[in-house]
């Protein structure tokens, strides 16, 4: 949390995220926040140094984080509505982008066994590049004041609840 916030720094001659990124400058620094957690909570060397005993925990917050962005977290909006909370929108959008910028390789699969929705996460590795696919995205973003590419991505992934999902959830 520290490290995500802390870190990451703006271009020269480009203003601070408030003036460039405007409503969307706080979701933005959410997802890169929990970006950066996301992708080093997947690293060996925090077993090296003793932090983990095992990457089985970095998979566990992966599968939470998902289940979370994709799933459980619309049990607090109501049907017809769309996600108005920044930290919801920036859990919906990461997980929406890389479920689907992995669908191809079948990285996260939604799948449904008598009448109920499971999400599955098939390949960890794939899953962290992603993540640092996505960090990149957000960083070029912030630090170029990038308006229209930040208000795309939020608009694009982490906004619209899956309807059929919420009424499910």
């Amino acid at each position: 949390e520290v490290i995500g916030h802390a870190s990451g720094q703006i271009n020269p001659g480009v203003g601070p995220t408030d003036q460039t990124l405007k409503n969307y400058a706080g979701i933005l620094e959410e997802a890169r926040a929990d970006l950066v957690g996301l992708y080093y909570i997947m690293d060996q060397k925090l077993i090296d140094i003793g932090v983990m005993p095992s990457l089985e925990v970095g998979k566990a917050q992966y599968d939470s984080y998902i289940l979370n962005g994709l799933m459980t977290q619309l049990y607090r909006i109501k049907e017809g509505d769309n996600l108005e909370e920044a930290h919801m929108r920036n859990r919906q959008l990461i997980a929406s982008w890389v479920f689907e910028k992995g669908a191809k390789n079948k990285v996260i699969e939604k799948v449904t066994r008598d009448g109920k929705t499971y999400i599955v996460i098939n390949d960890y590795d794939k899953l962290r590049n992603l993540f640092g696919q996505l960090l990149r995205e957000i960083q070029r973003i912030k630090s170029g004041g990038d308006f229209e590419g930040g208000k795309n991505l939020v608009e694009t992934y982490g906004v619209k609840a899956d309807q059929a999902l919420l009424k499910e959830v």
